[in-house]
């Protein structure tokens, strides 16, 4: 099986152009959030250690603890993707929403190097620890609450209370107070703990930010390697296109061209002595230089397609897919118009698939499906039922298609086992 992944990391945008002043209502909402996760902080801890636990016990029978390690492993992962999304959607810290992290490996070798490459991110181990402080800043809070609601009933228990009634406990300190005192003790205690669940709600997003934002000169360095890279795939990609057009002009169109200034050389010399011979000549000639002009056009389309900028990515993969010796089931579903950049990308994509497969793939049937998501990006997906067993070879074409994709900044996969199908998946950043 053949499985291979290349994607150019996206820079995080910087935190103060997306981050949050906290408000009155920001505070609430940590504080709601904080009493939640302390309640539910238990019944967590319990299923990570219960999974962890079997995993380990059970790993010398026959692997099966392996299923239970693998499912502690993706409890992690869940746990720190649901903190990443609740920490920014409570912050506006501008996050990115987690994904799993793979090794580009196909096999159970692969498998077992993606659960490696997931276990030591330590984007997911930040998320993690964050949600571990989470969980006991809420355990905190709620025993504040406990003592809050006590004291704003004891700051009022001399109104209600008998003369049987000596003195008042305060709940969660197990602290009996003195009826005469219960006024002035009671709200001391509901100011000192307000203060106290407020402070706790601000600590909540300093120790946030500390351990999910990276820090300024971290977002700088990481732009930076993103840019090289993909300035790095741009190159690759325009040497593969180059060495492309190069191929093409002198395996096609130039012996065309040599054939039928041979042809009309030929005619020129009978011209005189056998008329009719030349007159057929030169119609060999028209016909080769028709098929060189189209040749040509095929070409220039491949180097720039008018159709892509003109009526859009529909249009243009529609003409392409007309096109294709392959019969093609093509499915697109773009809204509002991407960057030239993407849409180009995209289009490179889809019509080197199409050509490899007619070349190499053996297969009957092509399905191109191509979607708009939500989030930005431009997805597309091509599928063959050919033989599979296709590779990413340098200077080849699903080389060129994975650096096209990097130099705009977005993910391609290959996904070709032997006997097949073969399916190439790219996703590229609508403002790329």
């Amino acid at each position: 099986m053949t499985t291979a992944t290349v994607s150019a990391p996206r820079a995080r945008s910087t935190l103060p152009s997306g981050a949050r002043t906290p408000t009155l209502l920001g505070l609430g909402g940590a504080i709601l959030q904080l009493a939640l996760l302390g309640a539910l902080g238990p019944g967590v801890l319990a299923v990570v250690a219960t999974s962890l636990g079997l995993g380990l016990g059970l790993l010398p029978i026959l692997g099966i603890g392996l299923l239970f390690l693998v499912a502690f492993e993706y409890i992690l992962f869940a746990i720190s993707w649901l903190e990443t999304a609740r920490v920014d959607g409570l912050y506006g810290f501008g996050l990115p929403a987690r994904r799993p992290r793979t090794s580009g490996r196909g096999g159970f070798g692969g498998f077992m190097r993606t659960l490696w490459v997931q276990f030591i991110d330590p984007g997911m181990w930040r998320a993690v620890a964050n949600a571990a402080i989470a969980m006991f800043f809420g355990w905190l809070v709620l025993g504040l609450l406990t003592i809050l609601g006590s004291g704003l009933v004891m700051a009022f228990a001399p109104l209600f209370a008998g003369s049987a009634v000596s003195g008042v406990r305060l709940d969660g300190t197990g602290i009996d107070v003195p009826l005469v005192w219960a006024t002035p003790v009671g709200a001391l205690a509901a100011l000192v703990a307000a203060a106290c669940i407020v402070g706790l709600a601000l600590l909540h997003g300093v120790v946030s930010r500390a351990l999910l934002v990276p820090s300024r000169e971290a977002q700088l360095a990481e732009e930076a390697r993103t840019s090289r890279e993909q300035r790095a795939g741009a190159v690759r990609a325009a040497d593969v296109e180059r060495t492309r057009i190069e191929r093409d002009l002198h395996d096609g169109v130039q012996p065309r061209l040599v054939s039928i200034g041979m042809t009309l050389g030929r005619a020129q010399q009978k011209i005189d002595s056998d008329p009719e011979a030349a007159k057929e000549l030169i119609a060999e000639a028209h016909t080769s230089t028709k098929a060189a002009v189209t040749e040509l056009r095929q070409l220039a389309r491949g180097i720039h397609t008018s159709v892509l900028d003109d009526r859009g990515l529909d249009a243009a993969l529609s003409a392409l897919a007309a096109r294709s010796p392959v019969p093609v089931n093509l499915d697109v579903r773009v809204g509002d118009r991407c960057s030239q950049t993407a849409e180009a990308a995209l289009y490179f994509v889809i019509a080197e698939s199409l050509t490899n497969a007619a070349k190499h793939s053996r297969g009957t049937d092509c399905r191109v499906v191509v979607r708009q998501r939500d989030e930005g990006m431009l997805w597309a997906r091509v599928e063959d039922n050919g033989i599979g067993g296709a590779t990413v070879a340098p200077g080849g074409g699903l080389d060129g298609i994975a650096n096209r994709v990097l130099g705009a900044g977005g993910t391609f996969r290959l996904d070709s086992p032997a006997g097949g199908p073969t399916a190439v998946e790219v996703s590229v950043p609508c403002a790329s």
